[in-house]
């Protein structure tokens, strides 16, 4: 890595305690050991990308989160609950079912976040109503054994979709639309109050108070399809629906996709633009470049996301490329799913290969240029579509280990596993 990437990097990231490394420094060797944690028949995940501070493990580390299902060839419906489970690291890693849910993907699961006012005992998911199919979102509370929340919304019932990395809020967005139309990350089955309606003034991103509930709109889909007008002209725009919803570390903006024609029907003009606005929903902007599809958040309004074979830093204020992670030959696939460690220091790629049906992960210290690749963990026939296995890595709260999904028992389940990062 040259000295003016360096020289980037921390400012991206931040890290005042990080010093600057001269040319004679050599990188650290890198060592990763991996463990399996869970064991079938049933399957077991956690469920979404590990970016945004989005981890597994408890404020304290002693459990880690996950879901638990008896079945992977197939969507869920509203029939199909999925256990929520902790896994306790102190004891062997034993599997407990706390509660379930009947509001959850392969993709994204129920979007479980620990809470970050009260990460050793609470947490966050999605859930909907057996008779009515309304989503909401609970807070549960690990030593109560109870729900202490939920976060109903009669008229428009949303269900968490990212919780702000310094707590407080939640953004909340409408499951049963993308169910409609975009069904890999939606609750086949929910309720949705926006049938029939292109782009709704009612629907888009809500922001949720979580101490009293309040909740607001900051943008709709009748917003984003003005905003879209403006690049697209006089073509027609699709039936919009929205997702990765993304605060940033100072939890003051906010990266989203607005998204249309995803059916594959190729009928209607495909959109996939990506916005960044402040918090409160103010100054809108779409970024000028596309950057892959699973972007993370540095710091300073900077994310990291991919341009050609390239893995880059891209300036949300002047709209830039300021620089790159890496290179093609350490990140062969810049567009896997990536996320920052918690500590700032590290980053991971997780990346499919597609012949040998496998996930790699390549581990990278973002001060020496130091890296590491894993063993292939395997995917099976799940290589793409609504039920595929994406890498998906989660850090833990000490940025040394890393939790990953992968097929086990000759593919008849997906289980977790624990990847272990050592450095001399």
């Amino acid at each position: 890595m040259t000295m003016p990437a360096i020289k980037s990097l921390v400012v991206l990231f931040a890290i005042t305690s990080l010093t600057l490394t001269t040319k004679s420094e050599e990188a650290r060797k890198l060592t990763v050991s991996s463990q399996k944690i869970t064991s079938g028949p049933k399957n077991h995940f956690f469920g979404y990308i590990g970016h945004v501070q989005n981890i597994p493990w408890s404020g304290d580390g002693k459990y880690i989160l996950a879901l638990r299902s008896g079945f992977q060839d197939r969507m869920p419906g509203p029939n199909d609950p999925a256990d929520i489970v902790l896994i306790d690291t102190q004891q062997k890693y034993t599997v407990k079912k706390i509660d379930q849910t009947t509001a959850w993907n392969p993709q994204q699961g129920t979007m479980l976040y620990w809470n970050p006012k009260s990460p050793e005992t609470q947490f966050f998911f999605n859930d909907r109503d057996n008779k009515s199919g309304k989503v909401f979102c609970v807070l549960f509370d690990i030593v109560k054994g109870k729900r202490l929340k939920e976060y109903r919304y009669q008229n428009t019932p949303i269900g968490n979709s990212g919780v702000a990395q310094k707590g407080g809020h939640f953004l909340g967005i409408n499951y049963a639309r993308m169910a409609r139309l975009r069904p890999v990350t939606g609750y086949k089955g929910a309720h949705d109050w926006t049938v029939g309606q292109k782009y709704p003034k009612d629907d888009g991103i809500f922001k949720v108070n979580t101490n009293d509930g309040t909740k607001s709109l900051l943008i709709s889909f009748h917003d984003l399809e003005i905003k879209l007008k403006e690049k697209y002209k006089d073509e027609k725009i699709p039936p919009l629906f929205i997702n990765h919803t993304l605060w940033n570390r100072e939890d003051d903006r906010i990266f989203f996709f607005a998204r249309g024609g995803w059916n594959g029907t190729r009928k209607e003009k495909k959109i996939n633009q990506a916005f960044v606005m402040n918090s409160d929903g103010s100054n809108l902007r779409p970024l000028a470049k596309h950057i892959g599809g699973h972007p993370e958040w540095g710091y300073d309004g900077k994310l990291i996301g991919r341009i050609g074979k390239d893995q880059v830093i891209f300036d949300t204020n002047s709209q830039q490329v300021i620089d790159s992670i890496g290179t093609p030959s350490i990140f062969p696939n810049p567009e896997g799913d990536i996320a920052l460690s918690p500590d700032g220091k590290w980053f991971v790629n997780g990346y499919k290969n597609k012949k040998k049906r496998e996930n790699y992960y390549v581990i990278y210290n973002l001060k020496d240029g130091s890296h590491v690749r894993t063993k292939g963990f395997d995917i099976g026939e799940w290589i793409s579509g609504d039920l595929r296995q994406d890498p998906s890595p989660c850090w833990n709260r000490n940025s040394n280990k890393i939790l990953v999904p992968g097929l086990s028992d000759n593919g008849k389940s997906r289980q977790l596993f624990i990847l272990d990062i050592k450095s001399n």
